[in-house]
């Protein structure tokens, strides 16, 4: 006798019903004056948030967007078309000159304020491949000279154009006044041939901490089941009009020393 089984498998779809929060203002604005040009060009990107399973980003447009300096010059921020990108061509970067942002948005009004910090250059560059657990990781350290006596904090930006990404760390000189150190930076996907931007900008420490706390809420490699629920990480953006209905993102003015590279 040949006996037939039938198993039939069932699957609950299950849906989950997530509350939609009013979006809320983003404010990318990074305004940052490379070595070596006129740092006239800027942009300021600003979005919506959206629900969670959403796959697209809404921009916001229509804004007035304008920063102005201490020596009372505004810089207006025109739109391009309907992107939520605000550009100018017209910005005068200056050290240690103090930046006003202001945003009218729905009829809200949204301010930030920071100051151009300098940033020394990056002195050279280091590779290692035989790097990582592997022996076969190739590793990239950013040298630069961290000048004595001052508080400094740093953003290293590593760019990958072959694999469209971006690693960011940020760092401070508590234990490295006035020596020269370096960026690390390591992906086990890089190889030889490979373009890599080195960005290096001096950022204040306000903006350090903010970084800081950022990364480590979207750092996903420590797999500690029990790290504390990340919370609303709240930048140095204001909304006068009403405190609550605050914005995300933030508002940073820097000088940036960029190093192009080619991965041996």
């Amino acid at each position: 006798m040949v006996c037939l089984l039938s198993i039939v498998s069932c699957e609950d779809v299950i849906e989950i019903d997530l509350d939609n929060a009013d979006p809320r203002l983003v404010i990318d604005a990074s305004l940052s004056w490379e070595k070596g040009t006129t740092g006239s060009n800027q942009f300021i990107k600003l979005t919506l948030t959206a629900p969670y399973f959403s796959e697209t980003i809404p921009p916001a447009t229509g804004a007035s967007v304008t920063v102005t300096d201490s020596n009372n010059n505004t810089f207006i921020f025109i739109e391009n078309d309907d992107s939520g990108v605000y550009m100018t061509n017209n910005f005068i970067p200056a050290i240690n000159e103090v930046y006003n942002l202001t945003i009218e948005y729905e009829n809200e009004t949204y301010i930030a304020t920071e100051t151009l910090v300098p940033v020394v250059p990056i002195d050279y560059i280091e590779q290692k491949n035989d790097g990582g657990f592997s022996g076969e990781d190739i590793e990239i350290k950013a040298y630069y000279t961290d000048p004595v006596g001052d508080e400094n904090f740093y953003l290293f930006e590593f760019v990958s154009q072959n694999r469209s990404s971006i690693n960011l760390e940020v760092y401070d000189d508590e234990f490295s006044d006035g020596n020269q150190i370096f960026a690390f930076y390591s992906n086990d996907e890089i190889e030889p041939g490979d373009d890599l931007i080195i960005r290096n900008s001096g950022i204040s420490k306000q903006t350090y901490q903010f970084t800081y706390i950022l990364l480590e809420q979207t750092n996903g490699n420590s797999g500690d089941p029990f790290e504390t629920t990340p919370a609303t990480v709240r930048g140095n953006c204001v909304n006068t009009t009403n405190p609550e209905h605050f914005p995300f993102g933030y508002f940073r003015v820097t000088e940036t020393d960029v190093v192009n590279y080619i991965v041996e």
